[in-house]
């Protein structure tokens, strides 16, 4: 499968998401996945890119120029698609992707969940997002959800959209019934 992986582009962050991150990312090399993402040389993005890597996984990075012009795209990238803004990034490693993992991040990580369940929820493609929810890092969304919806904001059950995993033994559980 192709796996999507939106996640954070800091490196000051809690220490424990690396470690889980690189986690994930020898998982993925293991069982032969891709890995799409974002191509920056920071934070989770590059962690997951060198485990996969080193994994003897394929690491597709979709940059956008100016993260290359800023000296930013990963050394860890096998397939490189250079794109000219966020917005086509976002687009191309959705289109390219069989299934979504957003690992923690911040604004842009959530911009790419909800382009990926908007799509979905309208009938553009029938792809999921597994949130890794790290050390309960995405409780306060998943409430969220819940609040939009009992409140009926979201047509449907937004659990069909987007999924959530606490434990890489449910992330790789999910991820398996998709492929």
């Amino acid at each position: 499968m192709k796996i999507a992986v939106f996640c954070s582009a800091n490196e000051h962050i809690d220490p424990d998401f690396f470690s889980l991150t690189d986690e994930f990312g020898k998982w993925m090399a293991q069982n032969h996945h891709d890995l799409i993402f974002g191509g920056t040389n920071q934070g989770l993005m590059n962690c997951i890119a060198k485990a996969m890597h080193q994994g003897g996984g394929r690491v597709i990075g979709v940059v956008p120029s100016l993260v290359e012009k800023g000296g930013r795209m990963s050394d860890y990238i096998d397939v490189h698609y250079p794109t000219d803004n966020l917005s086509d990034r976002k687009d191309l490693m959705i289109n390219q992707c069989d299934i979504v993992v957003a690992l923690p991040g911040g604004v842009g990580s959530l911009d790419e969940i909800f382009s990926v369940a908007a799509s979905n929820s309208i009938g553009y493609h029938s792809k999921k997002v597994i949130l890794y929810n790290m050390k309960g890092f995405w409780n306060a969304l998943i409430a969220l959800m819940d609040d939009l919806d009992s409140k009926g904001m979201i047509r449907g059950n937004w659990h069909n959209m987007i999924e959530v995993a606490n434990n890489i033994d449910e992330l790789t559980q999910l991820i398996q019934q998709e492929s």
